[in-house]
């Protein structure tokens, strides 16, 4: 019986590791974390490292890559590799011009992040409208100051991307009695959607960003996309409205966006994602007082790794019978 090789550069455990080796006794499992010895699963490899030349020899015969990232001159490394499924539903950080000619398959974990992300996206908007920052600054000051905070309710909200985190955030948003409008690039004219007053097709994002008092970007990060939130975006926008970054800092020209704060064009913004991850230290962001960071943190979940394990196991049972596997990524379009 001829084994598939299954490499896997995540850190998802022996229960993981054990679940991917029973899907079918052709599977070989190499846990390439402990082989590697990473303590990070983003950490990049020196190449003049043991750990480098040990992940050499581990690609020459690797058909599956199970990974949270991609490797240097993956394709030139793996000969054998078929195909690659990633952590992430964003796949802009792994997509080399080689592996965009390759005949290697990608898949994502797309529609796992959703329920995770509108929380956020709910959690982001609640501080901004009881103003939380306000009263923690209050509170550690020890002053008894009364205001009138906002509701949800009634508001508009707009979601630039309805994907599924997009339409789980409609979802949640009725909930609170708000109303809300999207935007989808495959829409072709105005129309409606569950839980969605007005879905506008993407020429008409203007037409949205006019009317919501909360902006949420859900965009993946193509050459499409890239700074689509850029000054003439940000002036469009009601002087009280919050924007909310949760989909890519690529997607956001973080220039405009300061001047946007600086200036009150907006009332300010909840920012998860940017152009450059750590957030840089001299980024005038970390000092706005309108300004709420994450750090990227809007797609984690505490049983993240084992839900990741289970969608790449339904896909490895595909592969093995030769069907088409599931949340496989346009390489070209970039998502």
């Amino acid at each position: 019986m001829e084994k598939v090789n299954v490499l896997v550069l995540a850190p998802v455990g022996e229960k993981c590791l054990k679940q991917i080796a029973e899907v079918s006794p052709r599977v070989k499992v190499i846990d390439g974390v402990s082989l590697l010895g990473i303590q990070n699963p983003f950490e990049q490899f020196g190449r003049d490292s043991v750990a480098w030349e040990k992940l050499i020899a581990l690609l020459r015969d690797t058909e599956v890559l199970f990974t949270f990232r991609s490797v240097p001159d993956l394709i030139a490394l793996a000969p054998r590799l078929k195909w690659m499924q990633i952590l992430s539903a964003g796949v802009d950080r792994v997509l080399t011009p080689d592996l965009i000619d390759s005949q290697v398959i990608l898949t994502n974990v797309k529609g796992m992040h959703a329920v995770q992300i509108s929380e956020m996206v709910i959690n982001l908007m609640l501080m901004h409208a009881k103003k939380s920052l306000y009263c923690l600054q209050n509170q550690r000051q020890k002053q008894w100051v009364h205001f009138t905070p906002d509701l949800l309710s009634g508001r508009t909200i707009g979601i630039v991307g309805y994907g599924s985190i997009g339409r789980r955030i409609a979802q949640l948003s009725r909930a609170f009695g708000m109303r809300v409008v999207a935007t989808r690039r495959k829409v072709k004219g105005i129309s409606r959607s569950r839980n969605v007053d007005i879905l506008y097709p993407r020429e008409q994002v203007g037409q949205l960003l006019s009317e919501s008092d909360y902006v949420v970007d859900a965009l993946p990060s193509t050459p499409e996309t890239r700074e689509f939130f850029n000054e003439a975006a940000f002036r469009q926008m009601k002087p009280g409205a919050f924007f909310i970054n949760i989909g890519r800092g690529a997607t956001v020209d973080e220039a405009a966006l300061i001047k946007a704060l600086r200036e009150k064009w907006i009332a300010g913004a909840g920012l998860d994602t940017f152009v450059r991850e750590p957030l840089p230290p001299d980024s005038p962001l970390w000092e706005m007082e309108n300004v709420i960071i994450t750090p990227h943190i809007a797609g984690a979940a505490p049983d993240y790794l084992e839900k990741a394990t289970e969608i790449f196991c339904e896909n490895l049972k595909r592969y093995l019978s030769g069907r088409r596997l599931i949340n496989v990524v346009d390489k070209k379009a970039g998502y």
